[in-house]
């Protein structure tokens, strides 16, 4: 108990930082031209990679790298196109982003891969806007997308929806909100009302703590009454491992939360770190991830290839790289359109089906798991075309 306080006091404060800077600072680029320039001779895409190397935080270096490497893998897999990738390092910033962006657009840069954080990817996208050039962002900020920019980050709406949709499939319809106050939380909140708005269920209540360890010892009573008032069948959480729900979730358990009739559910990613896995308020909880199987096959494939496990955004590079691939090898040397890119038959990405939305956004085909005696057991298998069960 103490040590899940501890490692709930640590981390509160820099992820709200973080994610405070990530949606404030976000403005959507206007839309430019509606194709970008045509493909090279040969069948060549020229595909700009901008990476967050060359800040000097060892972060960004490793982030960098495990993208370069998860795009080249990616490259080695196509068939019937050509890739010429243009490696560039922002140093995770928006100035550097935002004139490399323009520089790769002058080089000859088709589309653009990344860059990493969302205030990058926003500059770039505005210095680029009248060019006629995509940017495909690694960001999950739903705030940046729109325009030239899209984002291929697993969103909050698009968790919501799935898990909503679950929920109210298996009974569990009448959903009580509990949400970080903060940033993240408010966003996050807005995406759980809309996600259980169209699975048909209702929010009985919404409730929320203040951003501390404090804040959340003396919310949890009253959350608790909530959830007992408001006759919810589930709650749905938006704290995530490295912040609040280590705490939270032992806290509503301690104070009586009928945990047989009142499902757990969680917006964000319950088994990162491992370690979380063994917390006994998560026990029982549902939460949304990519196909397991999938995304096991991509981590050995680079493991052999690279010799280390990949950073967990390296697959969206591939990602990228499979989509421009794709789209090259069909279109006869007609330019990478933002028709093109939003196709409902979507692609097929290392860690199962996604498509990009016409506005910035994006779907992802994501699995249901639940935590039994501290291991992550898949309760409904992603999706492997859209329209099918999960959608």
């Amino acid at each position: 108990m103490l040590s899940a306080i501890r490692r709930a006091r640590k981390s509160l404060g820099q992820t709200v930082l973080v994610l405070c800077a990530a949606v404030l600072s976000a403005c959507v680029p206007t839309a430019g031209p509606a194709t970008g320039p045509a493909q090279g001779s040969g069948g060549t895409v020229q595909v700009a990679l901008l990476v967050p190397s060359g800040s000097g935080q060892a972060q960004d270096e490793l982030f960098g790298s495990n993208l370069e490497n998860a795009a080249r893998l990616a490259m080695a897999d196509l068939s019937g196109v050509k890739i010429d990738l243009r490696v560039y390092k922002t140093g995770g910033s928006p100035a550097q982003a935002s004139a490399l962006a323009k520089q790769a657009v002058d080089e000859g840069a088709q589309v653009i891969l990344g860059p990493f954080y969302s205030e990058e990817a926003n500059a770039a996208g505005v210095a680029v806007a009248n060019s006629g050039v995509n940017v495909l962002a690694f960001s999950n900020n739903a705030a940046i997308a729109g325009g030239n920019v899209f984002v291929l980050g697993q969103t909050f709406d698009n968790t919501a929806r799935r898990l909503a949709t679950y929920a109210v499939r298996n009974g569990k319809s009448k959903i009580l909100i509990v949400h970080d106050r903060n940033v993240a939380g408010e966003v996050g909140k807005s995406a759980i009302e809309r996600g259980v708005s169209a699975a048909g269920g209702s929010v009985v209540g919404v409730t929320s703590y203040e951003f501390s360890q404090n804040g959340i010892v003396q919310a949890a009573t009253g959350i608790v009454g909530t959830a007992r008032s408001s006759g919810a069948t589930a709650l749905f959480l938006t704290a995530d491992t490295a912040g609040a729900l280590p705490l939270l979730s032992q806290l509503l358990v301690d104070n009586g939360i009928d945990r047989a009739s009142t499902q757990f559910i969680g917006l964000t990613r319950w088994d990162i770190p491992p370690a979380t896995l063994a917390l006994p308020g998560v026990q029982g909880g549902w939460f949304a991830l990519p196909d397991p199987g999938l995304h096991a096959q991509f981590q050995s494939r680079y493991m052999a290839a690279y010799g280390s496990q990949p950073a967990a955004v390296a697959g969206l590079a591939y990602d990228g790289i499979a989509a421009i691939g794709a789209l090259a090898r069909s279109s006869n040397g007609a330019p990478i359109s933002r028709e093109a890119l939003t196709q409902s038959a979507g692609f097929a990405g290392v860690s199962g089906i996604f498509r990009l939305l016409p506005n910035g956004t994006n779907e992802r085909g994501l699995a249901i798991a639940t935590i039994r005696s501290g291991q992550v057991v898949v309760i409904d298998g992603a999706p492997r075309s859209f329209g099918g069960a999960g959608f």
